[in-house]
């Protein structure tokens, strides 16, 4: 049964009521962590070896014989897949039709909305099906303000706009991230922003929002060095996709606010999350150098960009350089 975003926490939080999870989506991190919050729900453990059983891409022939297998110690186990996609459609399909209480949970990174999995899994009503995409605005700001409660945290609200704006919409990475700020503030404490400034600064740099931002702006140096500092710290070309649209996005707001007799100033206020205080210049001169036509045009490109990437052998790597320097360009380069 496919799940939307409103539903998706609590079915995470009920996850035991369930024969079994299908996480689909470009961001792996919040796919491994959705994953990892499931069979430890259910089995109490990641690496417990008899309620536990991982199956990477080679083992996915034994999805059935561990779907049947019996917990030694007892307890309800868990069979984890990863790096699903069609051919392993026959052998899920065999192993919910076994009388088992076994939880089947299955990660399929970069599955096609048209794939075959993700079809019969989306009508199965035993099976949750959820969606794991990169966040941004308003939800990223609210996964984070619910990982610092989690972890009984207070953070300022600039302190949280700026985290959202710098740290990318990669999951492991925010996570990382968090954490790291958590220790920093100690059991209860609290965050200010020049605090999480101090601790995060150097990671910040590297994020896709330096990038991207740099890109829009035309300011090529800046632009290129944060590219090449978030490759080095493993940049998914997919978020460098989410990231460009992301922005992309926020422009085409405030030229549709300033068409409407708005100051930029103005326009650029009325965005939520706000642009943080220091990108607020680079984003002006995006909008200086940018026209409605021009992003549509650099939109489509992206999403030419995100899917060539998609495809087997791909030269992200290079791709993603490419597309940079084209966004460092202008509307020009994009010229139909």
């Amino acid at each position: 049964m496919k799940i939307d975003a409103r539903s998706t926490a609590r079915t995470l939080a009920e996850i035991g009521k369930w024969r079994g999870v299908l996480l689909y989506g470009d961001d792996l991190g919040l796919i491994r962590e959705r994953a990892a919050h499931c069979v430890r729900l259910v089995a109490e453990s990641l690496d417990d070896p008899f309620r536990v059983a991982v199956l990477d891409q080679e083992q996915h022939g034994r999805v059935e014989e561990e779907v049947g297998a019996l917990s030694l110690i007892g307890g309800r186990r868990a069979v984890w897949v990863r790096d699903a996609q069609d051919g392993v459609l026959p052998r899920v399909t065999a192993a919910l039709g076994i009388d088992s209480d076994t939880l089947l949970v299955i990660e399929a990174p970069g599955l096609a909305s048209r794939a075959k999995l993700r079809a019969a899994l989306d009508s199965n009503p035993k099976i949750a099906s959820i969606g794991c995409y990169p966040e941004e605005g308003r939800t990223l700001i609210a996964s984070l303000t619910e990982l610092f409660r989690e972890a009984g945290i207070a953070i300022d609200r600039d302190a949280l706009f700026w985290l959202s704006s710098v740290l990318g919409a990669d999951r492991a990475a925010v996570r990382s991230e968090v954490d790291k700020l958590v220790l920093y503030a100690g059991e209860s404490g609290k965050l200010t922003l020049d605090e999480c400034q101090e601790c995060i600064g150097d990671s910040a740099n590297a994020t896709l929002d330096d990038a991207t931002s740099a890109a829009l702006a035309g300011e090529r140096a800046i632009a290129d060095i944060a590219l090449e500092r978030a490759l080095a710290d493993g940049l998914s070309p997919i978020a460098l996709a989410r990231a460009c649209l992301s922005l992309m996005t926020r422009l085409m707001r405030v030229l549709d606010w300033m068409d409407e007799g708005r100051s930029r100033q103005e326009a650029m206020k009325m965005l939520k999350p706000p642009v943080f205080f220091k990108k607020q210049e680079s984003f002006s001169k995006a909008i200086e150098r940018w026209d409605r036509a021009g992003l549509s045009r650099a939109c489509e490109a992206v999403q030419g960009f995100e899917l060539a990437c998609k495809q087997t052998g791909s030269p992200d790597l290079a791709l993603s350089r490419r597309l940079v320097a084209q966004l460092c360009l202008g509307p020009r380069s994009f010229q139909r």
